[in-house]
């Protein structure tokens, strides 16, 4: 499937995909969605010591690099895991030009770690931050019980990928997070809301990113 870069309205790129009309971060700003639902929302509402991350949909590194610069900034561990399906070219990485970020730019080099880093194995990118990037789909991956706190589900959206968003697949992330672990994702759908419930999350609907009315936030309980 065609995919082309796009430029998104805080300056920040993206990776769109025209056939199913889907981009891999918010047309509004990939990265004031990125910073807004998976750092404020998730990781500023952990606060541990210790975060024990599952990104679902690593796609451009654009989360782990966020995670990977609060790590440094407040001197915390962290063992991020990252799963996709479909991982991105060489070429898209250095057209992304997420370097050239301001808050991404002094940590050039541990970007360049992330995606150097090789697939399925843990990679020491500093002292704190641990990274095992799975080359997996969701059908065929099934986390440990219990081994993370925090879950950034960054699946494409429903419309195109409803397989990402069964009670099934929220099965195995509920079975994967550790008690008060939090789920975050982009999506609020009702189905997705129900769902979490279903399993036993505390779901709460927030604010969301620019362009995106609400979101959720879900505590394993």
């Amino acid at each position: 499937m065609k995919r082309e870069i796009i430029s998104t309205k805080d300056g920040s790129k993206t990776i769109h995909l025209p056939e199913i009309n889907e981009s891999y971060h918010s047309v509004h700003g990939a990265l004031q969605e990125a910073k807004h639902v998976f750092i404020q929302w998730g990781w500023e509402t952990l606060q541990t010591h210790h975060y024990k991350i599952l990104e679902i949909g690593f796609g451009s590194g654009l989360n782990t690099i966020l995670s990977l610069i609060e790590s440094e900034k407040n001197n915390v561990k962290v063992d991020y895991t990252g799963l996709e399906a479909f991982p991105i070219s060489d070429e898209e990485i250095l057209a992304l030009d997420y370097k050239s970020i301001a808050e991404i730019k002094p940590y050039s080099n541990l970007f360049d770690a992330i995606h150097e880093a090789k697939w399925n194995e843990p990679v020491k990118i500093t002292p704190n931050f641990s990274l095992t990037k799975i080359h997996q789909s969701i059908a065929d991956y099934t986390p440990e019980k219990l081994q993370f706190n925090l879950i950034y589900f960054d699946a494409f959206g429903p419309r195109v990928q409803p397989e990402m968003w069964t009670f099934e697949v929220f099965q195995k992330m509920y079975n994967a997070l550790a008690s008060n672990g939090i789920l975050v994702t982009y999506c609020a759908k009702g189905e997705v809301r129900r769902n979490l419930l279903k399993l036993g999350f505390e779901v709460k609907k927030v604010a969301g990113p620019p362009g995106k009315r609400e979101m959720i936030w879900a505590k394993k309980t």
